[in-house]
């Protein structure tokens, strides 16, 4: 008798990885192991942290009386390496090198795929996948062009960086519940976290988003967002930074960071409510910047919007998330889904590939 029937999903965070088991789409435990700065710092590298956390997850299954005999699959979140088609991949070779060498960027993301590799081959599976990494790139041609080649980022090498693996499960429930199929729908998705990224999905392909990432779109509690390239060039020059810091001042110590000392947007929601005038300013600012960046995509597909769908964790916030969707319901109807669904989508997609659904190479 088969005793395999569990998925083990693994989703390296910055400071805190998250585990579960599921059965099918059925959630039996996910446990958010939190890792302490003081044992992060002792690495010189993300990928240094592999022993560390792949241990992590093994006690957790100990914990749980999971016997690894039980685990049929291994999905991990997928890492910044090349861009490539949405989907759901097996982790070859090519994968681990450069979740690695961290190509587009040293995130704990990147450690997804090696860790959930290593278990599935030393519980005998063989082969683990990742699904939808937040690297995928659907744009055409036209829309990669920025102003100036210098500027254009390598196709081959370089693409958006962003929520890909929540948007598509959210836009995949979406239509799930309205009883239509994810391909025919066209949504404007934005999710809202620690980073914001809003994307237009045409027809099953995100035909255009922000990179989220990098410093464009709205900002976040962590983010600049877009900012004035002409200040941006002074503060690069001024000599009172270094390139770190200005990379820092993008993309870890913008927004709420920046502003107000904190990346915690519920504190600043309070403070907000409270009649805090400064954290009703941002609050006010961030809602502006969101609705901008949703109007915008509105463009791409001609206005033709089936509904529009805010998500991730700040989609907690009932005042954020009408003060958002008063400047676009006119554009289309408008949906909230609280929280990530990053978990689910790898439970699903790897119930897709026990089911008989063949996994794309990556290359």
């Amino acid at each position: 008798m088969d005793t395999k029937k569990y998925t083990l999903v693994i989703n390296p965070g910055a400071t805190s990885t998250k585990a579960s088991i599921y059965e099918g789409e059925n959630e039996v435990f996910t446990e958010n192991i939190k890792h302490p700065i003081e044992e992060i710092q002792q690495f010189k590298e993300v990928a240094d942290q592999f022993d560390y956390r792949k241990a992590t997850i093994l006690d957790m299954l100990k914990k749980h009386n999971v016997s690894t005999d039980e685990i049929a699959i291994v999905m991990g979140r997928g890492g910044l390496t090349r861009p490539c088609e949405s989907g759901t991949y097996e982790v070859n070779e090519l994968m681990r090198q450069e979740c690695h060498d961290g190509i587009q960027g040293k995130h704990a993301c990147n450690l997804g795929a090696l860790i959930a590799d290593s278990i599935a081959k030393e519980i005998g599976l063989g082969k683990a996948y990742i699904a939808d990494p937040g690297i995928v790139d659907e744009r055409p041609d036209y829309a990669r062009i920025t102003g100036h080649p210098v500027f254009d980022l390598d196709p081959h090498r370089e693409g958006v960086i962003w929520h890909c693996l929540n948007q598509k499960m959210t836009a995949k429930l979406y239509a799930r519940e309205v009883g239509k199929n994810y391909e025919d729908l066209n949504l404007i998705i934005a999710h809202l976290g620690g980073g914001v990224s809003v994307g237009i999905h045409n027809h099953g392909r995100t035909v255009e988003v922000n990179r989220a990432l990098c410093g464009l779109g709205a900002f976040s509690p962590t983010r600049s967002g877009s900012i004035n390239a002409s200040k941006l060039i002074e503060v690069c020059f001024s000599g009172k930074y270094t390139m770190a810091d200005v990379k820092k001042m993008v993309t870890a110590e913008g927004g709420f960071v920046a502003y107000l000392g904190t990346n915690d947007a519920y504190e600043v929601e309070k403070k907000a409510i409270a009649g805090d005038p400064k954290c009703k300013l941002l609050v006010d600012a961030f809602c502006y910047q969101v609705a901008l960046e949703i109007s915008r995509l509105a463009a791409v597909v001609k206005g033709k919007v089936d509904a529009i769908i805010l998500t991730g964790g700040i989609a907690y916030s009932k005042p954020w998330m009408a003060q958002i969707s008063s400047y676009i319901d006119w554009i289309a109807p408008v949906k909230v889904y609280k929280g990530e669904n990053e978990m689910l989508a790898l439970a699903i997609c790897g119930k897709e590939i026990l089911d008989g659904k063949p996994a794309k190479i990556y290359k």
